[in-house]
């Protein structure tokens, strides 16, 4: 019985049941293709040959013993049950005194999905931290660079005021500013992303989707990240005193 994976290396997408192939030079043929599971953290749960464990024993891998066996439980509430039931089997069947009986290990996957489960967490958590620092030090620099632009401004910002414009007027024009400005950056990040994406895709073979969800929440971020640190030099612009302003140099 061959692995989707193996399948489709040795055949492509040819259904090749009743063919031969060779393991060790002992030749198999082979008799069905397992259902596809997918690959885990560890391993290509598809990527595998199962033979008899006679054969594989003698004629495969030349040992008398068996290295690893996997037991499916009826249900998860069971998991624990059958773990102490294997464990109670194996030192009867073997006969194994008090200080041989930690000789092996019984892994229950649950344990260790709950082990990975945690391990993504706190890799998502750390991502989250990175990413907030990366929009908090985003949004000081256009906060910068916008209170760099009202001061160079100022006569402009004058001269607006001298001729009718209230300060809602230049408040709302230096947010347009800031939010384009934030709204161009997030662009440039989502198609960056996308292309980074699709690079992976191509030469890791893994298998990469960009959501719109995700893009519409890094283009709604970026929109805020525009507001809130423009807010700050929008309200200077707007404050200030034409006279001054025009005879500023």
């Amino acid at each position: 019985m061959l692995g989707a994976t193996v399948v489709k290396e040795l055949f492509g997408d040819v259904n090749r049941v009743g063919e031969s192939i060779k393991l060790n030079l002992v030749n198999f043929k082979v008799i069905g293709i397992l259902p596809v599971k997918g690959a885990n953290s560890f391993h290509d749960q598809d990527d595998l040959a199962v033979i008899p464990i006679t054969t594989a024993m003698f004629r495969v891998f030349g040992k008398e013993y068996v290295d690893s066996i996997y037991v499916e439980a009826k249900g998860p509430d069971l998991l624990d049950a059958a773990q102490e039931d294997i464990s109670r089997l194996i030192i009867k069947q073997h006969r194994l005194t008090k200080d041989a009986e930690d000789s092996f290990q019984i892994r229950n996957m649950a344990d260790i999905k709950k082990t990975l489960e945690a391990t993504t967490k706190t890799m998502s958590l750390l991502l989250g931290s990175i990413a907030a620092i990366s929009l908090l030090v985003g949004g000081i620099g256009i906060m910068n660079i916008m209170l760099v632009s009202v001061t160079e401004r100022t006569r402009e910002i004058g001269l607006r005021k001298a001729i009718g414009a209230t300060n809602k007027d230049i408040m709302v024009q230096f947010l347009i500013e800031s939010v384009l400005m934030s709204f161009l950056g997030g662009i440039i990040g989502v198609l960056l992303g996308s292309a980074v994406a699709s690079l992976i895709s191509i030469f890791a073979g893994w298998s990469v989707k960009v959501s719109a969800s995700s893009v519409m929440l890094a283009t709604i971020f970026s929109l805020i990240v525009g507001v809130v640190f423009g807010l700050m030099p929008a309200q200077k612009a707007s404050q200030l005193d034409p006279i001054e302003a025009l005879r500023y140099e």
